[in-house]
């Protein structure tokens, strides 16, 4: 960051009264601009006994297979983010089950919120941002081309877990 969102001028990193983290500064108007984690939303879509998984159509990770997710935006909540996400990189509507993991990358800042979701039916195909779209059998899902180590993480647990879902809430992170 280089100037105030504020007011334009110039910002300074470092320290910052009352704060223990460095933080950026603007010494004209006074704010302080936090940085913060970005929340990527999405879902694990299940139909029976398989789930659907998108081929990527975008880098990063182009040609590997995921979960529908992407960023929560501002106004909606998180289940609506992850239903959205569904709708948006497979065009199928789900219901929202519960939270099921979450992940974080704090190297990057990120967090992803995971959610066992029900397919409403099975009218979906790909949406801009992927190429294929379909549902895998456990011994199906291409676990060597799953594009993020977040998703892969959910994917283990959710075969892990799959005859006893109850309401455990899975959590993981990942440093490099």
């Amino acid at each position: 960051m280089n100037f105030c969102s504020n007011c334009g001028k110039l910002v300074k990193f470092g320290r910052v009264p009352d704060d223990d983290n460095p933080r950026y500064l603007c010494e004209h108007c006074g704010a302080i601009h936090y940085e913060n984690p970005k929340l990527v939303v999405g879902s694990l879509p299940r139909w029976e006994d398989k789930i659907l998984l998108c081929k990527r159509a975008i880098n990063p990770r182009k040609g590997l297979w995921t979960l529908p997710a992407g960023f929560l935006e501002m106004g909606e909540s998180v289940e609506e983010g992850a239903a959205r996400e569904t709708l948006e990189e497979a065009n199928a509507r789900v219901e929202i089950v519960r939270l099921f993991s979450i992940y974080s990358l704090p190297q990057i800042g990120q967090v992803y919120l995971m959610f066992l979701a029900d397919l409403k039916d099975l009218d979906f195909h790909p949406g801009k941002e992927s190429l294929e779209v379909r549902l895998f059998r456990k011994e199906e899902v291409p676990l060597a081309q799953i594009a993020f180590t977040a998703i892969k993480f959910t994917l283990e647990k959710y075969f892990q877990n799959q005859e006893n879902l109850n309401n455990e809430v899975y959590s993981g992170f990942h440093v490099k």
